[in-house]
């Protein structure tokens, strides 16, 4: 089923007549949009309002594994180990990490989305809605053109037409913004002599550039110097924890937020560098349903 409802589909799904469904749509009673002069009902919050009217025995949701999903981050992940928390990840790029939170497959994701107007909130929405999930902000971190030890000659997208180049997969927010900074400077990946496999982290793109694999790659400032390679800053970006709510509050959630906010894991920040944790802690999206 898609992620918005036509008046159609709605009255399937609730087996009345469309006339019904408008009636409904009209009165405020059921969850829905207007764009482009069509009604669209969102079915992650039309579900939240069915479930709300149910009478009888309450089912309890089933648990959440214990799994941090979405984008790689190096800092990250090593506070995933130094907290002690006990949870799992799963790195495959924001966009699957999205993806996980919905299907409640990862009880968080971390999220680096570049949008119109900042950062995740609006992917966040358009995949879950209003859902209960928290957005918390770990860092701003730098992004750019990582280049292999004795390449100097690369500083802009421009320069990457015909050089040998590691791509990330699709479901990473990083490489999206890649693509879309190769047509800017009106290049496709067809211009590029890119690698056939792909890097499926920050870390393993990094260590193909450290072993001369490939000249140059989209990634963080903050390999740059753990693995000697060159750094062409491009972008500052959002790096944010995408958490559901009744995990929020759990022990391991617990364990990991209060170290992301200790003394340890600024000065790692600071090791690492790249990393500006001036917004660390501040909430984005705070939904309240589902």
């Amino acid at each position: 089923m898609p992620e918005y409802l036509t008046t159609k589909e709605l009255a399937d799904l609730l087996r009345i007549g469309e006339r019904k469904a408008y009636d409904l749509a009209s009165s405020g009673e059921v969850p829905c949009v207007r764009a482009m002069g069509k009604l669209l009902f969102p079915r992650s919050e039309v579900v939240a309002w069915l479930n709300a009217s149910r009478s009888g025995p309450q089912v309890e949701d089933p648990p959440l594994p214990p799994i941090v999903a979405g984008s790689h981050d190096p800092l990250l992940d090593w506070a995933l180990r130094e907290s002690g928390s006990g949870l799992a990840t799963y790195y495959d790029g924001s966009f699957d990490g999205l993806n996980r939170l919905k299907d409640r497959t990862a009880q968080a994701a971390a999220l680096h989305i570049h949008e119109a107007e900042g950062f995740n909130t609006q992917a966040l929405r358009d995949h879950l809605g209003e859902a209960s999930v928290v957005l918390f902000e770990i860092a701003q971190r730098q992004r750019g053109l990582l280049l292999a030890p004795g390449v100097s000659d690369i500083q802009s997208f421009a320069d990457l037409n015909g050089r040998r180049v590691i791509l990330r997969q699709s479901s990473a927010a990083s490489q999206r913004l890649f693509d879309a900074q190769l047509e800017h400077h009106g290049m496709t990946r067809a211009d590029l002599d890119a690698l056939p496999t792909c890097a499926r982290t920050e870390e393993e793109l990094a260590i193909a550039l450290h072993d001369s694999k490939a000249e140059a790659g989209f990634g963080l400032g903050a390999l740059a110097g753990l693995y000697d390679l060159g750094f062409s800053a491009t972008h500052t970006e959002r790096l944010d924890l995408a958490i559901w709510r009744r995990a929020y509050f759990d022990d391991p959630m617990l364990k990991l937020l209060a170290f992301v906010q200790s003394d340890r894991f600024a000065a790692r920040a600071a090791e690492f560098g790249g990393y500006d944790l001036g917004g660390l802690g501040t909430i984005h999206h705070n939904g309240a349903s589902g």
